[in-house]
């Protein structure tokens, strides 16, 4: 199984490998998700020639690491630092990063440091905190929010794209946080593709 070490221990990952490849999405789950939630996800994307990779947080599915503690977000920045840094071993295109409720600070965090090696971002179920970090330059961003989200209510993010005024905000009715596996998810999934794949070309 794949692995990468990290300071706080192994840290697993998972890839749908595709040969040839249009465009890679790397994804940084939420709280208490691991890799393994999101094969459904990853089929949609293979299915247009992007290819998933996802992480495992520090403690959650095979990684190693406290699951009651995922980590700071400096910790949490440094882990996502480590994939991409496979990632790039096995591409020579950006990836985008993709980064779903606390993958979604992560995601913005890391933007914020080191835009210039992605080729754009896809933020999930935004919480209110992310909408605070504003990386600059910031690479490509879309935003997919359910529009009934009792986590993470939608307004700051739509505050947060209109104060950005370079955020594609996507947003979907009759849907809550976990849009990936919610009744929307095929055409959330779709929306990502499209915006990916128009992204990378």
């Amino acid at each position: 199984m794949p692995y990468f070490d990290s300071a706080r221990g192994r840290l697993h990952y998972r890839r749908r490998s595709l040969d040839p490849v249009a465009a890679t999405v790397v994804l940084l789950p939420g709280t208490g998700q691991h890799s393994g939630h999101y094969h459904r996800f990853g089929a949609a994307l293979a299915a247009t020639g992007i290819a998933l990779w996802t992480l495992d947080t520090s403690g959650q599915g095979l990684s190693e690491g406290d699951p009651h503690a995922p980590g700071t977000l400096a910790e949490l920045v440094a882990d996502a630092r480590g994939l991409l840094e496979v990632v790039r071993g096995d591409t020579t295109t950006a990836p985008v990063l993709m980064g779903h409720s606390l993958g979604a600070v992560t995601a913005l965090a890391f933007a914020a440091d080191q835009a210039a090696e992605l080729r754009g971002l896809v933020l999930s179920g935004t919480p209110r905190r992310a909408t605070e970090i504003t990386p600059n330059p910031r690479p490509p961003t879309l935003a997919v929010h359910g529009i009934d989200d009792r986590r993470a209510p939608i307004d700051a993010v739509r505050l947060w794209t209109q104060r950005c005024g370079s955020v594609d905000l996507r947003e979907y009715a009759d849907a809550g946080h976990d849009l990936l596996h919610e009744p929307v998810r095929d055409r959330v999934a779709d929306d990502i593709a499209r915006w990916v794949l128009a992204t990378a070309g």
